[in-house]
């Protein structure tokens, strides 16, 4: 299917006229409350059959459940894993390099409100011996209940039996520069560390309290010191997350097998993911892989910003501690999908493309409707923070609060994206709304300039073609939509004809009243997605959106035959 109609693609060049110059990618705050704390985990909109084992590694879809609970300060202890002084790949050293002042603050905060601190740095013991953190560490009473096989490394629990693992990682997941590389082993070697195991110590930016804290890498000991203190929620912070955080004996598989209520603080950990290995995509697009898994199938996440935010706030102090942390070199536009279509499977095609082909350059956010018996959309608060949203809705009223989220969204001005039943996201056709629930008639209008007015029959193929050139662009398995008199501030890019009836625009570029830019395809059957012209049209659409550079035919073909013909490893 890729190789019919190659003239699409130089007419492909043409269809994103003025789709482009939009916002700059933002960081938003959130909104969590001093040890009033917000977790996330992500559930499957549907159950998963753990005896299926699809061909392509499909990702989702989950939805994201959001929960708001007090936690007592002296039932938390925070275990941070692994921060060493030095490492054999250079580029995972400058990240240790900043996120340590983060976790050093976010230690002393929980430590002053009674949290215990947990230090693990692994192979370093022999440095902190006599010390007395490392000996309160050992003293403590071993307790009856420690696991069988706690001190072993753990690469997988049984929730994680039905899942693909989201990366490949076998080669170690060094992302250096190869000169680069050899550099840094150089200069260790000059200092009198072995390249391959350099690290001797916790770095020193983090402190540790000779009066208050633990040191030990031994997960018996953990143990002991959790049951000890009565701790009943573990944090853990630092790197790398789909290696040590995640299997070391006082990882968060260890303690979540064996009933502890573990929470990963997700912005202060770092992957080792080479984006060279598969899925081929940015090394922070590829922990945001990870840190999918293990919401899904490990445990809940939290962000720094909820023990830090009150303290900043109190003293005036650093005001990046009231949100989130981020990368200095995490420069990926956001964009947010959000998925509640019954009708035409996006919810299994648009990840599959994200996965193929937008993961490389982008960051994204799925935002999916629940279960049936569940309405709601969680995470709504999603768009104050992303750059571009992709819509994919077919009769969805939402909650006021939501909808006004998406009313918000568009008064500020940022690039706006439609497939298919967009054209008619909130409103129903027959049936009365849910209590609490509202409708928004006129959204194809006000968004993408549009007039839906039904389809022709299922039966009759869609023939595209270009509009400034006339180039056939594809002939589409889905039913044609009806649309009359488009408003003004509308470009025409494809239309689309079944046979014995006019001609539709079936693609065009809209400029709102906001001054907002909008692209709609009414494309977007299971079938289109299939089609290279299709791909490169969404796929582009979404780059120029978020302010990246269109990719060619041929490099998108190559992306998908990589992906396609690889998959997750942990050795």
């Amino acid at each position: 299917m890729f190789s019919r109609h190659p003239q699409w693609r130089y007419a492909l060049l043409s269809l994103f006229c003025g789709f482009c110059n939009f916002v700059e990618p933002s960081n938003a705050q959130s909104s969590n409350a001093q040890w009033s704390v917000m977790s996330t985990r992500q559930l499957p909109v549907e159950a998963v059959n753990a005896a299926a084992t699809p061909a392509v590694a499909t990702p989702g879809p989950y939805y994201r459940v959001q929960t708001e609970e007090t936690w007592n300060e002296t039932e938390t202890a925070l275990i941070i894993c692994d921060v060493w002084d030095s490492h054999h790949c250079v580029n995972a050293v400058r990240r240790v390099h900043e996120i340590a002042p983060r976790i050093n603050a976010m230690a002393n905060s929980l430590r002053e409100r009674g949290a215990i601190i947990i230090h693990a740095p692994s192979d370093c013991m022999k440095f902190y011996e006599g010390a007395t953190a490392r000996e309160r560490a050992k003293e403590v009473k071993r307790a009856a209940n420690v696991p069988k096989d706690l001190d072993r490394w753990c690469d997988r629990i049984p929730s994680e039996e039905i899942a693909s693992y989201p990366v490949d990682q076998s080669d170690g997941g060094e992302d250096d520069d190869l000169v680069e590389h050899v550099q840094w082993a150089k200069t260790l070697e000059s200092l009198g560390r072995n390249p391959r195991l350099p690290w001797k110590q916790q770095i020193a930016t983090i402190q540790i309290d000779q009066e208050q804290d633990y040191v030990t890498d031994v997960g018996s000991e953990v143990w002991n010191i959790l049951e000890a203190r009565g701790i009943k929620q573990v944090l853990i912070c630092g790197v790398h997350t789909n290696m040590c955080v995640l299997g070391r004996p006082f990882g968060l598989r260890q303690l979540t097998q064996n009933g502890k209520r573990a929470f990963l603080v997700k912005d202060l950990t770092d992957t080792m993911y080479n984006p060279a290995q598969w899925p081929f995509v940015n090394h922070f697009s590829g922990t945001d892989l990870v840190l999918d898994h293990i919401e899904r199938h490990v445990c809940s996440t939290v962000t720094s910003d909820t023990f830090l935010r009150a303290q900043a706030t109190a003293t005036g102090g650093d005001p990046d501690f009231l949100k989130p942390a981020r990368f200095s070199k995490d420069r990926r536009p956001h964009l947010a999908i959000f998925i509640a279509d019954d009708e035409y499977q996006t919810e299994k095609t648009v990840p599959l493309l994200v996965a193929r082909h937008l993961q490389n350059q982008l960051k994204v956010s799925f935002l999916f409707k629940g279960k049936h018996s569940e309405p709601q959309i969680q995470g709504m608060n999603t768009l104050e923070q992303a750059d571009a949203l992709l819509l994919s809705v077919r009769r969805n009223p939402l909650e006021a609060d939501d909808l006004q989220q998406v009313r918000m969204f568009l008064r500020s001005g940022k690039p706006l994206i439609g497939i298919r039943t967009a054209s008619h996201a909130f409103s129903l056709r027959n049936g009365k709304v849910i209590p609490g629930f509202e409708q928004w008639h006129d959204f194809d209008q006000v968004a993408f300039g549009g007039s839906y007015r039904n389809h022709h029959a299922n039966e009759l193929a869609t023939s595209v073609r270009t509009a400034d050139t006339n180039v056939p662009f594809f002939q589409s398995k889905g039913s044609l939509y009806r649309f009359v008199d488009l408003q003004p501030g509308t470009k025409v890019s494809l239309f689309g004809k079944v046979a014995g009836e006019p001609e539709e625009p079936v693609a065009w570029t809209f400029v709102r009243s906001d001054s907002g830019k909008s692209f709609y395809t009414s494309l977007g059957h299971p079938s289109d997605f299939e089609e290279a012209p299709f791909v490169s049209l969404l796929v582009n659409a979404c780059l120029q959106a978020c302010g990246v550079e269109p990719v060619s035919p041929e490099e998108i073909a190559m992306q998908r035959q990589r992906y396609d013909s690889g998959s997750g490893k942990q050795r």
